[in-house]
């Protein structure tokens, strides 16, 4: 049931006993960073879970199509949906579905792009609640669990949320809620404290460069280089394996921004936030994600910590003549700033405010030794 989990046999274990043991509770959360494994150990359980209690494995249990088996997720609005109409997930079932049968490690860019709006923000509205609520009236149409995955619950809105809390409250009989987070702080209190909170970590390097070698055929030596850049992240090893481009275009980004900056090229810094700003906000997220990375290796690459050091070819050499410029003086003010602008973003402020503040603040912060 696990077969698409990669490490986490610990989590696996855990939540095998709380079957065996008699201790499963109607809430689950599973929390942890982007491409741990979160989804995929919660989608492996919910099949246990469905075929528990003497049922046999399925077709519909396979291809995730059991009646029983709920998902809830971020949806977007499209431009053909009414104005009155809150996007629900039956909305993007059939993409959903597309989605998810490729492989449990994909992330809300992936799964924007599949919906087609990758400059959008998804969110969980209240008419998705409304549904979950009808569909989880219902009787099993098994006899055993009915189970709800929600992906990232803390999308969700104030009212949906007011609304999913009263459902975790009351919840269905023989229902299991499996929430699969990874920014729990942004959930109400009174939400957290009404599910059973399992953390899961980053998986191990091991783990990683053994599924590399499994699954993709690689040399224990490019196995172990890229094992050890994923940092924990499966999602992120597939990105490296298949030369990501956009990752080329965040180096190509962070390489004009300290160059510009130790220049003192204004103008052209400007010119800099502008073509950030012109990017979907998932994205400009995604690159200062990627700022906050090397901004980190090239600390250690300046210590010497070369063993501590994950990077790719092309950023280690930009690094040779880079990292000495990223220091104990100015690491943590660098981290805030990408930290600070990242926040910035998440609350929609004008993005060219935002990454030509953060341009020009680099211009001080580059000189600090």
């Amino acid at each position: 049931m696990f077969e698409q989990v990669i490490g986490q046999h610990d989590v696996q274990q855990r939540l095998m006993q709380l079957i065996s043991e008699e201790r499963l509770p109607h809430a689950l959360m599973l929390c942890g960073p982007q491409g741990c494994g979160k989804k995929a150990l919660a989608i492996g359980f919910a099949k246990v879970l469905l075929t528990a209690n003497g049922q046999k494995p399925s077709a519909m249990v396979d291809k995730l199509e059991h009646p029983d088996l709920h998902f809830t997720y971020p949806t977007i609005k499209l431009p053909s949906m009414g104005a009155d109409h809150k996007p629900v997930s039956d909305d993007f079932a059939a993409q959903w579905h597309d989605m998810v049968m490729g492989g449990y490690y994909f992330n809300m860019t992936d799964w924007l792009e599949q919906m087609g709006g990758e400059n959008q923000q998804a969110i969980i509205t209240a008419g998705e609640s409304d549904a979950l609520i009808r569909k989880l009236s219902l009787k099993s149409s098994q006899g055993g669990y009915k189970v709800s995955i929600i992906w990232l619950p803390e999308r969700m809105n104030i009212e949906c949320a007011n609304k999913i809390l009263k459902l975790l409250e009351e919840p269905p009989s023989q229902t299991v809620f499996i929430m699969v987070c990874e920014e729990p702080e942004k959930l109400l209190e009174t939400i957290r404290s009404r599910v059973q909170r399992i953390d899961v970590k980053r998986i191990d390097t091991d783990s990683i460069c053994q599924a590399l070698k499994e699954k993709r055929g690689l040399s224990d030596d490019m196995a172990q280089r890229i094992s050890r850049m994923a940092n924990g992240s499966w999602r992120q090893a597939m990105e490296l394996l298949t030369a990501d481009t956009e990752n080329e275009l965040f180096l190509d980004l962070f390489q004009a921004l300290m160059r510009l900056a130790y220049q003192r090229k204004i103008k052209e810094l400007k010119q800099w936030s502008e073509q950030l700003a012109s990017m979907g906000r998932e994205r400009q997220k995604r690159f200062l994600t990627y700022f906050l990375r090397l901004i980190r290796e090239n600390f250690m690459y300046n210590f010497q910590e070369r063993d501590l050091c994950y990077m790719s070819q092309r950023e280690e050499e930009f690094a040779r003549n880079f990292a000495r410029f990223i220091n104990e003086a100015n690491i943590l003010p660098i981290t805030e700033l990408a930290d600070r602008a990242i926040r910035d973003i998440g609350q929609n402020a004008n993005a060219k405010i935002v990454f030509f503040d953060m341009a020009l603040q680099m211009i001080v912060l580059l000189i600090q030794k």
